[in-house]
């Protein structure tokens, strides 16, 4: 099998039922070419893979490294019926069915890992566009660093998971995204993007929007979104 061939369209579109997908050898970004192809209409489950990535970003333009051949780095459209206050939301969502595919022994670090151990074994990024109405478009964009081919069959089941979590009722996720995620009850050290805020904290617990609560020193709680914050890190 030629490099990428277990990633190629005609190797994939068994696997993913009827999903519109695209797939190449080298891309700039899956997050920036899905982002491009959801501007001009790529329908809710289409999915960009490529085996090489020139600059792959994660959430706040966090540097990825994809290794080709191994790695299982791609991009997931969807047009979700949530208004703009919970666009968070979708982070619960998509680190709970990696962590659901990821198998047992993993734990979520808020907003956008699934490690096991020190190990990350998956990450998220997600960009999202609102209209009038809410959330019109989202691209998640995510990395398996560690995904030895065959590679089909694993992005097949993150997308399957992603949909089931999604159709999902959002309190039976949000109480296994809680029981799984190891950020909560440490302190933590948290600075928003833009460098408009620091402060740090006990992480107590998630909301439906996706924030994490924070409770400082002085006793204020203190909701942090996943798509606002640059850096959190144990204190």
């Amino acid at each position: 099998m030629t490099p990428g061939g277990d990633l190629a369209a005609e190797a994939l579109e068994p696997l993913l039922e009827g999903r519109a997908v695209r797939s190449d050898l080298v891309v700039l970004s899956t997050a920036s070419s899905a982002a491009e192809w959801a501007r001009a209409g790529a329908p809710h489950g289409a999915v960009v893979v490529a085996d090489s990535q020139i600059s792959p970003r994660g959430r706040a333009g966090r540097p990825w490294r994809v290794t080709p051949g191994r790695s299982l780095g791609f991009a997931l459209v969807l047009r979700p019926e949530l208004i703009a206050d919970r666009e968070g939301w979708l982070y619960t969502v998509v680190l709970t069915a990696l962590a659901d595919v990821c198998g047992e022994g993993v734990t979520i670090e808020w907003p956008d890992e699934i490690r096991r151990g020190e190990e990350t074994v998956a990450s998220a990024g997600i960009e999202v566009r609102l209209g009038a109405r809410g959330v019109k478009w989202a691209v998640v964009n995510m990395l398996l660093p560690e995904a030895q081919p065959p590679r089909g069959e694993l992005l097949a089941a993150v997308v399957a998971a992603i949909d089931r979590r999604l159709a999902s009722e959002p309190d039976a996720v949000l109480e296994d995204y809680t029981r799984m995620c190891a950020t909560l009850g440490r302190n933590v050290r948290v600075r928003l993007l833009g460098g408009t805020m620091r402060f740090e904290g006990r992480a107590t617990s998630t909301q439906h929007e996706g924030a994490l609560v924070v409770e400082t020193s002085a006793g204020r709680e203190v909701p942090v979104r996943p798509q606002d914050v640059s850096l959190i890190a144990e204190a």
